[in-house]
């Protein structure tokens, strides 16, 4: 897997609703969550169906005699109601796109980009299995807040969010600790999210590792929440049952998955991997509900794993 992998990022430009249906509780469109830890996450199926868009591969465009790149790389539906032979699966396979900084409101600082080590864990293991080197060690389990310390004084946080020694974000005032750690994946996760130095330089000032209950917990609370209304034309007011709540991940949240390239020419003859692969380049997509008023943008990247070979972008269609 590792020759064909990348990581991509998914950085919200704008509020994210990538929902659920309908909830149970009092927000009405909730996000869509993971089952065990119920933090959000973004299908792989939305992401390679955004990007399959982006490519203008819609199923005639897969069907065109020039689209045999585009239906080794999304997959072609069966032309009836059962299996034939021109269907095939996609050879491009995305994970979930799993959650590694939400954006919180911060008391200092404006914002903060949260994590905690549970999430810097198994994002980890995933590089690790993927073949990606280079990164910082796996932090252990914390009591309290890590921020990023001054590289030439490690006792000194290197922090916007701090007022003495308190960490402020929502309602909650935590005890924060200047770390090494910290500010080691700050570095790295700053340098593959954000392009601009100065970017990358803020990251690092507002990035800051919570311990894992106190994360699960502004997962589930810090999201956005907007209430919606339907106007009855005729009266003025609120139509009857028109008013929901629908719930989104903030902007400025990050999320990442991992997608590589199974061999096309099982799927396509004629079609190698090389031409499937260069189809993953960056670009700034839509995604999720609520096109039309701003929401879901957000900046796509790929990130080629550390040790593989150095793609060779060619000319096979417009870029995302």
């Amino acid at each position: 897997m590792a020759e064909a992998a990348r990581i991509y990022w998914l950085h919200a430009l704008s509020s994210l609703h990538v929902g659920a249906g309908r909830g149970d509780g009092y927000i009405d469109l909730p996000l869509l969550r993971e089952k065990v830890t119920n933090w959000p996450i973004v299908p792989g199926s939305s992401t390679k169906g955004v990007f399959a868009d982006v490519w203008r591969a819609t199923e005639d465009a897969r069907n065109d005699e020039g689209g045999k790149v585009f239906r080794a790389a999304f997959g072609r539906a069966s032309t009836s109601d059962s299996n034939d032979d021109h269907s095939n699966a996609g050879a491009l396979l995305f994970s979930d796109a799993r959650i590694v900084c939400l954006a919180v409101r911060s008391l200092y600082g404006t914002f903060a980009w949260c994590t905690s080590p549970l999430v810097l864990q198994r994002f980890s293991r995933d590089l690790k299995a993927a073949g990606s080197t280079g990164w910082p060690a796996d932090p252990s389990s914390i009591e309290s807040a890590h921020v990023p310390a001054k590289p030439d004084v490690p006792a000194e946080s290197d922090s916007h969010l701090i007022a003495g020694t308190k960490l402020y974000l929502e309602d909650l005032d935590i005890d924060a600790t200047p770390c090494t750690t910290a500010g080691a994946w700050a570095k790295q996760l700053g340098e593959q999210v954000l392009e601009d130095d100065a970017w990358q330089n803020e990251f690092r000032r507002r990035f800051v590792v919570l311990p894992v209950d106190l994360f699960s917990y502004l997962a589930n609370t810090a999201t956005e929440v907007q209430a919606h209304v339907r106007i009855d034309p005729d009266f003025k007011r609120v139509a009857n049952g028109q008013l929901w709540y629908e719930e989104s991940l903030p902007a400025e949240s990050i999320l990442s998955g991992m997608v590589w390239c199974d061999d096309p020419k099982n799927r396509v003859p004629g079609v190698t991997k090389q031409e499937v692969i260069v189809l993953l380049q960056d670009g700034v997509v839509q995604m999720g509900g609520k096109a039309t008023t701003g929401k879901g943008q957000v900046q796509l990247r790929f990130q080629r794993i550390a040790g593989t070979a150095q793609d060779e972008i060619g000319e096979t269609g417009g870029q995302a």
